[in-house]
């Protein structure tokens, strides 16, 4: 896919994040078909049905126990409708962790698009870095494709 496309699609993930009610960290994803069709997308936040006003479920170290990964939610929304993904970009506004990156890989997706400037976030990283290179290798070892764009650059032909 072209970098047009690329940055509007990690805009439109970057906009599913706002969603989140996570206090800390919006993370958003979208899965796009070979045609550029955008498919099902995922924030964080914790699974339907369950309540979100329970203080408590969103400190730290509980609070991973209750939400679901943005990349996972936008996996499972999938699977409620029957799309398979097999052959998908996934376009991420953070590096996945390992888990989401196992999901990724077994669904069949092909290629994951990271917004390059989540990567300068200290905040994130200190809590993820372990993670990070176990995606690297993951996704390098399974074949999938991993893309670095800065969704706040000017996408090219945006003025047409």
């Amino acid at each position: 896919m072209s970098e047009k496309w690329d940055i509007r699609f990690l805009r439109l993930a970057k906009e599913v994040a706002t969603w989140s009610k996570d206090r800390s960290t919006q993370v958003g994803a979208v899965i796009v078909g070979d045609d550029k069709t955008p498919g099902p997308y995922g924030f964080n936040g914790f699974p339907r049905t369950i309540d979100d006003a329970v203080e408590d479920r969103h400190t730290r170290p509980l609070k991973y126990k209750w939400t679901e990964h943005a990349e996972r939610n936008a996996i499972y929304n999938a699977a409620r409708i029957g799309m398979s993904l097999k052959g998908c970009t996934i376009y991420v506004t953070h590096l996945p962790c390992a888990d989401c990156t196992r999901a990724i890989v077994q669904v069949g997706i092909k290629r994951v698009v990271v917004d390059a400037d989540s990567l300068e976030n200290a905040d994130f990283a200190s809590r993820w870095s372990e993670d990070d290179k176990i995606t690297k290798a993951m996704l390098d070892e399974a074949g999938v494709e991993l893309g670095l764009v800065s969704a706040d650059k000017p996408a090219p032909g945006d003025d047409d």
